[in-house]
């Protein structure tokens, strides 16, 4: 088996009694404390409207953290294309791309990343641009292609630059369309899991060849919450639960320092969808975590894992980083 990647997902969540400055600042030191452990690529979503998230302007906060680090892939997970023009973003990222030659991944996503009144106000009343995702997808890389050189509009810069692209999804639409297009596929299983194994399926199975990927390549989102104990690990994760369950009650809150129980305890139904949206969270030590991530990896045929990192303590968010690659190195060492 080829060694698995493993990357991390970004999306600049203020803390407790933190600002949006506070926030870049934490990602920007977790994205240099990655770089030199190795991670293969650092992602940022794109979000609006949300309070506690400081990564809605996504390709600024790409050039911010490319230029603090020095040899991890930077990119979105994902910019929300029917947001956008496709031109724009084909000239954001042929620009970064140019500051920061091959270190620039585009992934890309159909849903708005925020509720359909702020997608309103996002795409000008018109809620009809998701269904014209893969033409902008096409779009997208006929901007960035050679052979745009005779077209009446052409992204300057970006024309004939090698930047990477990936179809996001949590459902398997998208999977149909990442292998339709022969591009690499990245699953957001850390808050929608329950298509994952079918996703993967049926990527693999249509996958068709093309200029940018030969064979298929999945990549799979989950949460990691890594620590030296599992004991530790099992608590700490649970400022992830409860922000999870300010999602989904609507009261969604910054991330705070852990509890002793999950702030819902006792409340069924909220148990039971936190758990559902949950369900691909992973904590533990090294070696557990190696353990039940190289089961996962098994099951869905991965190339690549990516975590979000939901722990509140400055210093145990960086550690688990030390720990995340140690697990990986467990696993790529079998």
């Amino acid at each position: 088996m080829k060694n698995i990647n493993y990357s991390l997902l970004e999306l600049a969540t203020l803390c407790k009694n933190k600002s949006a400055s506070d926030a870049i600042e934490r990602a920007t030191k977790g994205a240099e404390h990655i770089d030199n452990l190795g991670f293969t690529r650092l992602w940022l979503a794109e979000h609006h409207n949300m309070e506690h998230i400081a990564s809605s302007a996504t390709s600024v906060l790409i050039g911010h953290i490319a230029g603090k680090t020095k040899n991890i892939r930077v990119g979105s997970g994902g910019i929300m294309l029917p947001n956008h023009s496709p031109l724009v973003i084909a000239e954001q990222f042929g620009t970064l791309e140019s500051i920061y030659p091959n270190r620039i991944d585009l992934g890309l996503g159909r849903a708005p990343g925020t509720d359909q009144v702020t997608a309103m106000a996002l795409r000008r009343n018109n809620l009809n641009t998701a269904f014209y995702f893969k033409d902008d997808v096409l779009a997208l890389q006929k901007y960035f292609s050679d052979e745009n050189v005779s077209s009446k509009v052409r992204a300057f810069p970006g024309e004939g630059l090698d930047i990477p692209i990936w179809i996001l999804g949590s459902s398997t639409d998208s999977a149909y369309l990442a292998a339709e297009l022969g591009l690499p596929y990245a699953f957001a299983a850390h808050f929608a899991p329950a298509m994952l194994k079918s996703a993967s399926e049926i990527y693999r199975m249509n996958f068709r060849p093309s200029e940018q990927l030969q064979e298929p390549y999945f990549m799979v989102c989950v949460n990691i919450v890594a620590a030296e104990t599992d004991e530790e690990a099992s608590y700490l994760s649970t400022s992830l639960q409860n922000l999870f369950a300010g999602i989904i009650t609507n009261r969604r809150m910054p991330l705070s320092a852990p509890t002793e129980k999950p702030i819902y305890h006792g409340i069924p139904e909220i148990e039971q969808a936190v758990q559902s949206m949950t369900s691909s969270t992973f904590t533990g030590t090294a070696k557990t975590l190696s353990n039940k991530l190289q089961q996962l990896i098994n099951e869905v045929q991965a190339q690549e894992i990516m975590t979000t990192n939901y722990i509140f303590d400055d210093e145990k968010r960086l550690k688990s980083f030390d720990i995340i690659k140690e697990a990986f190195d467990q696993i790529n060492q079998e």
